[in-house]
């Protein structure tokens, strides 16, 4: 019962969201504060809320081609799905608007952008901008609570991070959605998925530039960025079950891109960012990522 739960969560995916939440805290000049764990609580409940609720809303494809995931092979229920979902939804947006005062009506855009890609990323394959915004959102999210310390606006690195965060996600999509494609990945979708993907290294060179003083340890975080991608889209360009395998290597690299951001900031909390990225890629042989 309980790795039917965690799998349905896709629970390998789960320290992602707390890399966002970090990464987007510490570059909106947060310290560590309760807020900031109000915050992790939250994003980790609406994010599991939300991989529920993907599977409930999928019941029915997952009926015909995916048997084994946990609401089709009855080890779930369908209805316990929809409000163990809904529910978890609903307290994650409680708990970040109240204890972890982040902004409500940013919060409320995740949420609803969680539901539309839930139901309509199977029929509309422009609902992958949806997943990246969702991530756009979470680091928004994090940031919020501090627009009143930076009077009221935010700062022009969070959005910068946030954007390529959501780009970076968006490329990741694209290529899980060709998953299934005999043949691999066309020479265009390989072509703005590696422009995606990149988004985050040319923004960290740049904030290098901007800040010598930090520009060889970010550089060196780019390097290992940029090592990581190149064996992703190797795997992605040999197709087949090739390109399930380089969607979880490209799933784990998500801390990567936070630590090219909090390297900014916190060197050492960068390097655990980067540590992180290849245990995940090992949790995910217990509990998949996809």
């Amino acid at each position: 019962m309980i790795r039917a739960w965690l799998e349905l969560a896709r629970i390998s995916n789960l320290p992602t969201v707390w890399t966002n939440i970090a990464a987007g805290w510490l570059l909106a000049g947060g310290g560590f504060d309760a807020r900031l764990g109000w915050l992790l609580v939250a994003g980790s409940l609406m994010y599991t809320g939300g991989m529920v609720l993907n599977d409930a809303a999928d019941v029915k494809f997952d009926r015909e081609h995916r048997r084994q995931r946990p609401i089709p092979s009855g080890r779930v229920g369908s209805a316990t799905a929809w409000g163990v979902g809904l529910g978890l939804l609903a307290t994650g947006w409680i708990l970040a608007v109240q204890p972890g005062a982040a902004r409500w009506p940013i919060v409320t855009a995740l949420v609803v952008c969680i539901l539309f890609y839930d139901f309509y990323h199977k029929p509309w394959s422009g609902a992958v901008w949806v997943m990246g915004l969702c991530r756009t959102l979470l680091m928004l999210t994090a940031a919020s609570p501090l627009l009143a310390v930076a009077g009221g606006e935010l700062r022009i690195e969070v959005l910068h991070q946030a954007l390529v965060l959501g780009a970076y996600i968006v490329g990741l999509t694209q290529v899980a959605r060709a998953e299934s494609v005999r043949g691999g990945v066309g020479t265009r979708a390989r072509v703005i998925a590696r422009m995606l993907l990149l988004a985050p290294a040319l923004l960290a060179l740049g904030a290098g530039l901007d800040a010598r003083a930090r520009l060889a340890p970010l550089a060196a975080l780019v390097l290992i960025y940029l090592v990581w991608i190149e064996g992703c889209l190797r795997q992605i360009r040999r197709g087949g079950p090739d390109i399930g395998r380089a969607v979880g290597w490209l799933l784990a690299g998500i801390p990567l891109v936070d630590a090219l951001a909090v390297g900014r900031v916190s060197l050492p909390l960068a390097c655990i960012f980067v540590v992180l990225a290849p245990l995940l890629r090992l949790w995910q042989r217990w509990i998949a990522a996809t």
